[in-house]
This record gives C-alpha cells, sequence and structure tokens, in this order.
C-alpha cells in the first residue's frame, strides 16, 4: 500500500526497543521531516501532501508504536510503554538511526500529542513543529465539559480498563474505523479508498486495538503527570511552533488553541483552516500553503 501512494519511497523497520520496531516510509531530498499521523490511522494520512514535501525535505513518516505495521507491545499498569515520552523517543531513535540529530515535525492529532512530548523531552532536536487540530492534553482534559465528552466520547470508552474497549473494536474493527472517521463534519468523502481499507487493514492487525487503547490510557494518567512537571518547572517549548485546527472540529468549538497553546510555548503562531479534523485529507492545499513555508523557515 506505501508504494501505491507513496511512489518512490522506501519503507524500513527501525529497532528502538528490545522487541519493538517502527515502521517508516522515506522519500524525498533535503531537510529532514518527521511526519506523525492520529487516530484511528496510519502515516498513509500524509499520501496527499507528501510529493509536494518530497521537493523540499527528506520524509520520514511513520506509524506510531501500536499502529500501522509499527510494533504493538503490550501495556503495563502505569502505560508507560505507550507514554508520550516512550513514543517520542521512539520517534528521536528513528531519526537518528537514519543520521538526522535535527529536524522539523509535522503531526497530526495522537501524533500531534507525540510531537509535543518529542519538542519538550529533546528540544535540541526539534527545529520547527507544525500541530494539527489539537490543544494541549492537560488543557482538554482539564477544560472537558459536555459538548466536548460528547462529540470526543471515544477518549473517554478508550480508557476503560482492559479488555472491554479492546474487545468491542476487535469485534469488528473496519466498521470502528468508518463509524470513528465517517462520525465527523466531513463524513467520509475525502478519504481515498485506498487510504481507508489501510486504515482498516492495519487496525484489525493482532494487538493494534489494545496499542490504541493504551495509547489514549497513557493520555488521561502518566502523560497529564509528564505534562503537570513541565509546568510546574515553568518549562515551555522554545522552538517555533505553527497551530493549525478545523474550524468545522471539536478544538475549535471547545477550545482556544492559540491561547493554550501560548501557555507551553514561547514562539507560537497559526489559524483555523476551512475544513474539520482530519487537515491533511480534506485540506491538503490550504496544509501546504501555509505550512510549507513556516517548516522551510521563510515565515514563522
Amino acid at each position: 500500500m506505501t508504494t501505491q501512494l507513496f511512489p518512490g519511497f522506501r519503507t524500513s523497520l527501525v529497532p528502538v526497543a528490545p522487541g519493538v520496531h517502527i515502521h517508516a516510509a522515506i522519500g524525498g531530498n533535503g531537510p529532514p521531516l518527521l511526519l506523525l499521523h492520529g487516530h484511528p490511522q496510519t502515516h498513509v494520512i500524509w499520501h496527499k501532501v507528501a510529493p509536494a514535501l518530497c521537493e523540499r525535505f527528506t520524509v520520514v513518516a511513520c506509524d506510531l508504536r501500536g499502529y500501522g505495521d509499527s510494533s504493538k507491545p503490550g501495556g503495563d499498569p502505569a502505560h508507560a510503554s505507550y507514554s508520550k515520552r516512550t513514543m517520542a523517543a521512539d520517534m528521536l531513535k528513528v531519526m537518528r538511526s537514519l543520521g538526522f540529530a535535527q529536524f522539523r515535525v509535522l503531526a497530526h492529532d495522537r501524533g500531534a500529542r507525540v510531537a509535543h512530548r518529542l519538542a519538550a523531552d529533546h528540544p535540541h532536536a526539534v527545529q520547527r513543529l507544525v500541530l494539527l487540530d489539537i490543544a494541549p492534553t492537560l488543557a482538554m482534559y482539564g477544560k472537558t465539559n459536555e459538548a466536548f465528552a460528547r462529540a470526543y466520547w471515544h477518549w473517554f470508552f478508550l480508557i476503560q480498563p482492559a479488555p472491554l474497549p479492546e474487545r468491542l473494536i476487535e469485534a469488528d474493527p473496519a466498521a470502528y474505523v468508518r463509524d470513528v472517521m465517517g462520525s465527523r463534519s466531513a463524513g467520509l468523502a475525502p478519504f481515498d479508498p485506498r487510504a481507508l481499507l489501510e486504515y482498516q487493514r492495519c487496525l484489525a492487525l493482532p494487538g493494534a486495538a489494545h496499542g490504541l487503547c493504551e495509547d489514549y490510557r497513557a493520555s488521561a494518567t502518566i502523560d497529564l503527570e509528564h505534562d503537570r512537571a513541565d509546568l510546574e518547572r515553568g518549562q515551555r517549548l522554545p522552538m517555533p511552533l505553527l497551530v493549525l485546527w478545523g474550524a468545522q472540529g471539536v478544538v475549535q468549538r471547545c477550545f482556544d488553541p492559540l491561547a493554550e497553546w501560548r501557555q507551553v510555548a514561547s514562539d507560537v503562531s497559526g489559524e483555523a483552516l476551512p475544513c474539520g479534523h482530519y487537515i491533511p485529507e480534506e485540506a491538503p492545499d490550504r496544509l501546504l500553503a501555509r505550512a510549507l513555508p513556516f517548516l522551510a523557515g521563510d515565515a514563522g
């Protein structure tokens, strides 16, 4: 599938821990750019923007641990194996294995939460950062109201103790993908059928439902501890940060993304784009127009 949607890319399984490999698709030329996807998807979310990005950058599009064709290790009682700190360390190891000590990051949804922790824990490595359709995890949990809880019901379903949510997802993973993604503002229309099939294939892989749930369980527990520790230390992201979100999405309705990110980062710009949650697939041209000059360092 990567060869169909990412022509010219090569794929690699990069070891990052004992028994854990990260699947990466690599293509293009120029400064390194790490791409991270969200839920319940894979690196395939970037297929519409990858050709343009490859003209300017060496693109490394990864599947997060627990997702896609990356390893799906079991969880632990503290959910540390799926903490954003651990998942960020995976990505740092991938980039270093490819010879990139410093790089830019473009990330959506769950991947953007990994990217936030990557930038917080390894600010020397992340040169520029673009985060799509999220506010900080701590702010979103702390300011949850009825409207947000109804719209992002999966945040509260997926954190239930194992194996309840896993069992329900595994009963029909293809339906889970269709129902979750199709319930957003644009429905299923923006998604290439080949990409949709890839998301469904990957969620049906052994351990995928558990990895997905552990990602969310970590965000509701250990990740919040790490975020609170940053705030208590007064730690702020030092690199330029561009925040983009969907004007038709839940983040727009329930939060003030720029205000929230300015609480944790020093150099923040951004705006809403005329789309819903899945920006790389709903509004690829708008995303490129805003993100490319920022990532190239021509604006910011």
